[in-house]
């Protein structure tokens, strides 16, 4: 995690958004994006992070007001409209398209490694386990980027 106004306010804005819920393993649902942040090593990547899941599953919050609270940069905001998941999307459309932007990229990859593993969901796979994994070797196998895989 990077320690910064920025992200005291991102980290804010998530606990705000998810608080009372919980995930598929029955934790407090923010712990997801702190250990996405965790993982971070640059400023906008913990902000992504915290806020990936935001727009997608919080009611009253748009990349506007975020961008406002923050405040987001161009590249920030961007990546944040493209995790962002709409629901009417094949998810493989989907991930070829959030691929575009190194950023997004990165922290859908943290994401993915965090949403499939068992351990964290009592053992039971995520409803999109198969497609979650086949979007994770597209990113990792995708040679546009360099780092991974």
């Amino acid at each position: 995690m990077i320690y910064t106004e920025r992200t005291k306010r991102a980290m804010k804005i998530c606990l705000e958004a998810h608080a009372g819920q919980v995930d598929k393993g029955g934790y407090p649902y923010c712990m997801h994006p702190i250990h996405l942040a965790e993982q971070m090593d640059n400023e906008s990547a913990c902000i992504v992070a915290l806020l990936h899941d935001v727009l997608e599953d919080c009611e009253g919050y748009t990349l506007q007001n975020l961008a406002e609270a923050i405040p987001l940069t161009e590249e920030e905001k961007n990546a944040l409209f493209l995790i962002t998941h709409i629901k009417t999307e094949p998810y493989p459309v989907y991930c070829k398209r959030l691929s575009s932007s190194p950023l997004a990229r990165q922290v859908k990859i943290a994401d993915l490694r965090h949403n499939l593993d068992l351990t964290r969901l009592g053992n039971e796979p995520h409803p999109k386990y198969e497609v979650m994994k086949g979007c994770l070797e597209d990113l990792l196998g995708n040679s546009l980027f360099c780092g991974e895989g």
